[in-house]
Formats: structure tokens, C-alpha cells, sequence
């Protein structure tokens, strides 16, 4: 699963078939019919002339053309998850998490310094307009480094030692990133979740740029759109993510059409996207993905009485009953795939908590340890994950390269005993009448766990914790409470622990950047001041001040600098042991299934595969452009 090193340089190429150009008589026999009308109207060119001439060419189990998908969002904002789980990226994971290119046609990696992409010939945005090294220089230089676009500058993950990186064109195109010092994030991160978009469709956006419009029209236009000036309005119009622009051209294999307020949404087919399957068909399959909006707490009933074709964002394992049950009357089928996170229910300890007795507790690594040791893990998964999960620590799970199975269960064992002889040594050894030990000054051992409360399993295996930590002599109140309330509560200093998911990566290889698991991140409730401190440059938030989390930072740091995976991967191990060890989260129980629900003759997903936002983008590696409908499904789908 890892990147191989060939002397100092690394270069991956795509496969040998991807870069030979199909004959034109089988594109133009290819044709998809959604678009052969606009083809025979001249509106659009034919299929050999919107392919790239070295298209990426797939080798999907024989789909065809045709048909809708229809699925659900719990808001119209929420259409913008298809940037992720579309997923088309410069560099993507493949099902083997290795990065490959996808946009480009290849790209060589000097020693993580030098980065050099190769463009695909001929490949077009979805308006028809090229795609060129012109695209990267415009957003490098006329949209990351314009003051009034990005005030705040390239974003951090090109800065290496401060500093942005060399931008070259070579050619139309063939662009060049260089660094001083090794940059091991940028290819990850381009390759992520959220595509960071390091190009942009210059010939769309020039027109709406002060550089190269006429500013007091644009100043005029902004008004008109109730925006404070040009640049406004050309960040709202800039919206890779968001999907809230029709007019703006898209890489990706399906484009947007209409735009809230709407209960339904509407993409169709990119009639110049740059995959094809080794019969010469153009990718996507599906010919449009619809998204209609319903409340989310009624997506397990609509898709049971069979009101959708894939279903899987906002589904639970707590509705796999649900679902099941429905599968042979509605004509759907439920897979179950495990998903790769750290823990379903972790507990952070909020280490820079501003109450000092509790700030004091918190950071003694005996009490973290008598917590972990004081929760009956066996019972929980029995209880929330029907047996199927997996007990212990916030950890990688087994199909990392970087799993260690004892990592899993240290100081994570089901043993009161030692629990309470640890609470003893630390001193807590004075009880009320109820048998619960108090604090040095006198209040007693509640332990108030803060959450969102959207998730149930959350809520009710915090019930279960309760009943085991009174046995120890701590009792525990839940308190749930908006995100963002409590994201701001956490970032203040004022939890003393939260209940939350544990790692989002539980998947990573040594070429991932371990920024999850270093106090860097406000974000991360164990440790919110510290992350402050980091992302702020020191202007906020608390240095770090134990030394078992400085040494994660310098891990992060020795990470940072090399570009030798072996180095890297020793990083990574000995940050995993760092996190087992001190328990910063105590994790429980891992292993949720996530439900996705596929309407019978709907074919291209694997029946079984890991599921996570990073890396996988939740379906986003296994190709939702290669989804397709066999014959006999494919009127029902475009109903």
C-alpha cells in the first residue's frame, strides 16, 4: 500500500492503457444518448473531440449508459458532499490507497521538493473551454496571492518552512511546484476529501476578476448582488465546493443545474469528463444524479419504502434493521461496510480546560488510564454495535500497514480494580454517602461529558459509561448541546471532557500526514488551546507543556522534513504507541457498519469495503462514475 521509492525520485505514472488514445470510431460509436441530440444539432462536438487524446481509461465490469440515481440531502447545502464523493482530484487513492493521477496524466515527485504535472492533452472543462497549465497559474497568482481574494494568503498546506512554493509554467501543459525543503502534504492533501483546488476555470472567472474586467463594472455588479465589492462576488461565483454556481464549468463527472431554493436538485452528465471505460464509453454511466431534500431523520424510512436508488450519507448502523427489513418488498439491497474510524465514542479529556482542580486531574496520565480501564468495552459493543464492533483504544484499524494489534487494547481492558487503585493513588480517596470520591476541594467526582447529541449511539453508550464509572466512584452527566455551541465552549477552555468520534484517517499509510494525531488542530477537544497556539503562530491559545505531547509535535515535525518513508513510517509508529500510552482520547468501541442502501440493478459498488471520510471520501475511491443500471432497471431509474 505504500508509494515506491526509486532511488530519490518518485514518478507515477498512470497505466500503460490510460495514455494511448482510443480510435475515433470506436468514440464516436460510443456516444452516449443523453447527449446525441446536441451532437447531431452540432451543439456539442462528438465524443473523440470532448475526450482528452490520452483519456484515463477504467476498467469497470461492463457498465452502459443511461438513467438517474436518485438519493437524499437533509439541506440544499448539503449538495455540495457530491465534490466529495465524486471524487475526481489532480492525484486521488486508488482502492489500494496509492496515489495515482486522475486529471493529470502523470506527475513526477522529486525528494517531496519538486513537484512537475503533466496535463492531458485536449481536456476540456465542462463549457468546452481547455484545461491548462493557464488554470493553475491563474489561481496561484491572480487568486491565492491577491490580498483582496485571499486575505490570508496560499493556503498552509503549500507553505514548507513558512514559505510558498516556486510556481513554473513549463508549458500549456506542464506546471512545477518546487520547494526548498521536503513538502510530504501536497500530494495527500490534493488527493483528500476536500479537494483544495489548486486550479480554477480562468477562462469562466477572468470575467469577473478586477484584473482583467473593467473593476467599476464589476464594483456595480457586486452591488446589484447585495456583495461588499468585486472580489466578493468573484468568490461567490468561485465555488468548486459549494456547488451553488450552474454557470461555473466543472472537471467533475456530473455538473449542477439549478440552485436552492429548490427541494430538488438536479446533475447531469460533464459531456467532456475525461474518463473512459476500455470499451471507449464515456464515464459517467448514470446520465444525472438527483438530490432531493427530506429531513433526516425520515432518510431510513424513505429509502425502505424504496423512495431512493443509493442512499448512504446520513444512514446509521442503529437503521440496518430497518432497512433490511424492506429489501425484497421495495427491491433494494443493504450493504454493510465497516467504517474506518478510530473509535464511534471516544472521550477527550480537554487537557487546556480552564478549571485548574480539573485542568490538574486531566492531565495525570493515572486518571486518564483509570477511566479507560473503568469502562466495560465488551458490554458496550454488545449493547450499541450488536456484538459486531471491535473494543479497545482510538486506534488505526487492522487494514492500515501501520496497525499494531497490542496498540488496541493497551490500558484499555475492562479492570475496576486497578481503575480504583489508581484513583486511590492519585488521592482521590474521600467519598460521599453515594459512594462517589470527591475532588481535592470537596465538590464531587461528576464528571459533566459534553456533546452535539446528533448521534445516538453517543448518547446512549455515555448512559452505559455511567453505570460503569459509579462502581470507581465517578459518576458522569451528559450534557448535549449544539456543535457549534460546543465547538466554541471547547475552544474557550470551558469543557472538561466532550464525547465525540475518534480519528476521522483510522486507515493511513506512512505517506499520510499525521496532522490528526499531533496537538495542531483547535478542533481536536483533547487538546483545543494547544491547536490554537499552533494554528495561530503563537498569537493564541497555550503552548504545549507536557512532554509526551511535545514529542508529538516533533514527530510531526521529523514527518514533515524527509521525504524517506522509512523515516516517515517510524513517525507514524511511535506517535500511535504515544497515543495508546497516554490515553489523550479514551477510546471504546470501533467497527460501525454504514448502511448503503443500492437499488436492485444498480450495479458498481463492491458488496464489501471500508467506508471513511478520509481517505476513502465515504464512496469516493470505488468510482461512483462507474455506478451503472442493467436494461431491465434502466427505465425505473429515470423516473
Amino acid at each position: 500500500m505504500m508509494v515506491a521509492m526509486l532511488g530519490t525520485r518518485i514518478v507515477l505514472f498512470a497505466a500503460a492503457l490510460s495514455l494511448l488514445p482510443l480510435p475515433s470510431s470506436a468514440q464516436d460509436s460510443n456516444e452516449p444518448p443523453f447527449l446525441s441530440e446536441k451532437v447531431s444539432k452540432k451543439e456539442l462536438p462528438p465524443l473523440a473531440e470532448r475526450i482528452p487524446k490520452t483519456p484515463l481509461v477504467v476498467h469497470p465490469p461492463g457498465g452502459q449508459y443511461g438513467g438517474d440515481i436518485i438519493t437524499l440531502v437533509p439541506r440544499p447545502r448539503d449538495i455540495r458532499y457530491i465534490s466529495t464523493y465524486a471524487y475526481t482530484r489532480l492525484v486521488g487513492y486508488d482502492r489500494q490507497l496509492q496515489l495515482q493521477p486522475d486529471l493529470i496524466e502523470k506527475f513526477e515527485n522529486e525528494d517531496d521538493r519538486v513537484y512537475t504535472f503533466t496535463l492531458r492533452e485536449g481536456h476540456r472543462w465542462s463549457d468546452g473551454s481547455p484545461f491548462t497549465a493557464e488554470d493553475f497559474r491563474y489561481y496561484w497568482e491572480d487568486v491565492a496571492q491577491n490580498q483582496d481574494l485571499s486575505p490570508a494568503g496560499p493556503p498552509e498546506f503549500m507553505m514548507a518552512d513558512g514559505k510558498p512554493p516556486r510556481f513554473e509554467v513549463i508549458d500549456e501543459r506542464t506546471v512545477r511546484y518546487s520547494w526548498d525543503r521536503p513538502n510530504p502534504r501536497f500530494l495527500p492533501q490534493l488527493a483528500g476529501p476536500l479537494d483544495p483546488g489548486i486550479y480554477r476555470a480562468s477562462n469562466y472567472l477572468k470575467k469577473f476578476h478586477g484584473k482583467y474586467a473593467d473593476k467599476a463594472a464589476l464594483e456595480e455588479q457586486a452591488k446589484k448582488n447585495k456583495l461588499k465589492n468585486w472580489a466578493a462576488l468573484h468568490n461567490r461565483l468561485d465555488d468548486m465546493k459549494e456547488q451553488t454556481n450552474p454557470d461555473l464549468p466543472t472537471l467533475q463527472p456530473w455538473r449542477v443545474t439549478n440552485t436552492a431554493p429548490a427541494t430538488r436538485f438536479i446533475f447531469e452528465r460533464n459531456p467532456f469528463y475525461h474518463r473512459v471505460d476500455d470499451q471507449g464509453r464515456q464515464l459517467p454511466y448514470v446520465d444525472r444524479l438527483i438530490m432531493d431534500v427530506a429531513a433526516s431523520g425520515l432518510f431510513a424510512a424513505k429509502a425502505n419504502a424504496g423512495e431512493t436508488d443509493l442512499l448512504f450519507r446520513g444512514l446509521s448502523m442503529n437503521d440496518a434493521p430497518i432497512l433490511k427489513a424492506g429489501e425484497k418488498v421495495k427491491g433494494y439491497t443493504t450493504l454493510l461496510w465497516p467504517y474506518a474510524r478510530g473509535t464511534e465514542l471516544g472521550l477527550y479529556p480537554n487537557l487546556n480546560t480552564t478549571d485548574p482542580v480539573w485542568r490538574a486531574l486531566n492531565r495525570d496520565i493515572r486518571y486518564r488510564r483509570a477511566l479507560s480501564l473503568g469502562i466495560d468495552r465488551k458490554t458496550l459493543n454488545n449493547a450499541l454495535l450488536f456484538g459486531l464492533g471491535v473494543v479497545g483504544n482510538n486506534m488505526v484499524v487492522d487494514e492500515s500497514p501501520l496497525f499494531s494489534p497490542e496498540l488496541r487494547t493497551l490500558n484499555a481492558e475492562y479492570n475496576p480494580a486497578e481503575a480504583s487503585r489508581l484513583l486511590d493513588e492519585i488521592g482521590l480517596t474521600k467519598r460521599n454517602g453515594a459512594g462517589i470520591r470527591l475532588l481535592p476541594d470537596g465538590r464531587e467526582l461528576e464528571i459533566i461529558v459534553e456533546t452535539d447529541g446528533e448521534s445516538t449511539l453517543v448518547v446512549d453508550g455515555l448512559t452505559l459509561i455511567g453505570e460503569f464509572w459509579r462502581e470507581i466512584g465517578v459518576r458522569l452527566f451528559v450534557k448535549p448541546q449544539d456543535r457549534t455551541v460546543l465547538r466554541n465552549r471547547s475552544f474557550a477552555g470551558l469543557t472538561v471532557m466532550v464525547a465525540a468520534p475518534g480519528f476521522d484517517n483510522a486507515i493511513p499509510t506512512a505517506i499520510m500526514p499525521p496532522t490528526e494525531y499531533a496537538p495542531m488542530r483547535q478542533d481536536n477537544y483533547a487538546w483545543p488551546k494547544w491547536g490554537q497556539y499552533v494554528e495561530t503562530k503563537g498569537k493564541n491559545g497555550e503552548a504545549v507543556d507536557i512532554p509526551e505531547a511535545k514529542r508529538l509535535l516533533e514527530l510531526y515535525e521529523t514527518w514533515m522534513n524527509t521525504g524517506n518513508r522509512d523515516v516517515q513510517r517510524e513517525a507514524w509508529r511511535e506517535m500511535l504507541r504515544n497515543h495508546a500510552e497516554n490515553q489523550w482520547v479514551i477510546g471504546t468501541i470501533s467497527g460501525a457498519l454504514q448502511p448503503i442502501v443500492v437499488r436492485d440493478g444498480l450495479h458498481g459498488l463492491p458488496a464489501k469495503a471500508l467506508y471513511s471520510w478520509e481517505p476513502t471520501a465515504m464512496i469516493g475511491i470505488y468510482r461512483p462514475d462507474e455506478i451503472y443500471w442493467n436494461k431491465a432497471a434502466g427505465k425505473e431509474a429515470s423516473r
